[in-house]
């Protein structure tokens, strides 16, 4: 009896030693600051203005030099209490199924007409963590109408086709977002994408660029090099975690997936690189059809970076236990070069972790993407008024010289007064 009595007391004798440690010799983790770096931009300098919480102090808390604390809170803790969706499932032009979960309040009805939407990309494995029933619980406190994007074969969507979605392609999310343009046409649509599924929502905004009918986005923990975190591996633990829960969300479509892929490789794999590989590469012929390289140069969520043409906030932590090392894994060059990305990078938060009040188990992280939203879209309608004006302007300058110039104007040679650059400019930034 007195050896487990004294490994009780040893254990407690370093927990206690580690917690003065983090509390009296390493001050710098009691307090969370955080930097938002981009381009400098009109945009740029009305959100450090009006957006107050991106330059908020983050409180100190113990459990901030505990990023794996954070992350099993956000990613495996419990959903809101007593939180409600309502499923809606919606067939693809290839009769494949997703399914869409619009978040509603008690009391109150679903069809709010003109509350903006905003569409919550969870991660690519499927599961929706308490990170996101947290978002749409303060989005709805919010004014806004969250709903949930949930891919083929996730989340009990059933499989109703061979088909699985790859990594970066975006075509069923687009036919999602057009279905809930139809639905809901004239209201303000938002966009946040959840750990790995914040790849998909870069995949989408790059290919439809201004056509994809999104006011301003948000990525939590995004992951920008994929391929290498696959290849490379994220920490042990976080990695069996990922690779048990995948394997029980497709074990129930083993007959299925039998025909078009090599069953016996996919739930014998050891690594997540191993399944995305089998999942996404092999047929039913056992056989390599597409490689691992070929693989990511179609599903690279940056491929067509160049072509968002919406303000986008990225919220990271340097001490993300799952993506790795910032220096790396975070393209500091994008947010130098591009004017409409923004990255918002904290010194602690794990991933999707961001604990604000670690017994509510709230993150201000989502705080700060609400922030950023209202901030963008007033600014997007500072902008209309003031083109409003000027455009008057014009047409009322225009009018004056018109009409002092009549007599020989009549006499001129009757020409064109379309102006065949701006119809130029304005098929580029408006049309694909």
């Amino acid at each position: 009896m007195l050896l487990p009595c004294a490994a009780t007391t040893l254990c407690a004798l370093l927990l206690l030693s580690l917690l003065l440690f983090l509390l009296v010799l390493r001050p710098g983790w009691r307090s969370g600051g955080s930097e938002l770096l981009c381009k400098s931009s009109t945009l740029a300098s009305y959100l450090r203005e009006k957006c107050s919480s991106l330059r908020e102090e983050r409180g100190g808390g113990l459990w901030r030099a505990l990023p794996s604390l954070q992350s099993a809170i956000g990613l495996l803790g419990p959903p809101v209490r007593g939180q409600r969706f309502l499923r809606e499932y919606l067939q693809l032009s290839d009769q494949g199924l997703v399914a869409l979960d619009w978040a509603a309040e008690k009391g109150r009805s679903p069809s709010n007409p003109g509350i903006p939407l905003l569409l919550v990309v969870p991660n690519s494995f499927g599961k929706i963590t308490r990170n996101v029933s947290q978002l749409c619980h303060l989005a709805l406190l919010r004014g806004y109408r969250p709903v949930i994007f949930n891919r083929r074969c996730q989340n009990d969507c059933q499989l109703s086709t061979v088909k699985m979605q790859p990594f970066g392609d975006p075509s069923d999310l687009r036919e999602a977002v057009q279905y809930i343009r139809h639905r809901h046409p004239g209201t303000q649509l938002f966009a946040v994408g959840e750990s790995t599924g914040a790849g998909l929502l870069f995949s989408y905004l790059g290919e439809c660029g201004s056509s994809s009918y999104v006011t301003a986005a948000a990525c939590i923990s995004p992951l920008f090099r994929p391929q290498d975190w696959f290849e490379d591996g994220c920490p042990w633990l976080w990695q069996k975690i990922i690779l048990l829960y995948q394997k029980m969300e497709l074990s129930r479509y083993t007959t299925v997936l039998g025909e078009v892929i090599n069953t016996d490789k996919l739930f014998g794999s050891g690594s997540l690189m191993e399944l995305e590989e089998a999942l996404s590469c092999l047929t039913g012929s056992k056989t390599a059809s597409l490689s691992w390289e070929s693989y990511w140069e179609r599903n690279d969520p940056l491929r067509d970076v160049d072509e968002v043409a919406i303000p986008v906030l990225c919220i990271c932590s340097q001490d993300d236990p799952i993506r790795g090392d910032p220096k790396s894994t975070l393209p500091f060059e994008l947010f130098e070069t591009n004017p409409h990305f923004f990255l918002l990078l904290t010194q602690h938060g794990g991933h999707c972790g961001f604990l604000g009040d670690i017994q509510a188990g709230t993150s201000w992280s989502h705080k700060v993407l609400v922030d950023f939203f209202k901030a963008t879209a007033e600014f997007f309608q500072i902008e209309e008024r003031q083109k409003g004006l000027s455009r008057k302007k014009r047409i009322s300058s225009s009018s004056a010289v018109d009409g002092a110039q009549n007599v020989s104007a009549c006499l001129r040679k009757t020409r064109c007064l379309h102006n065949i650059h701006d119809i130029y400019n304005w098929q580029r930034s408006y049309t694909r």
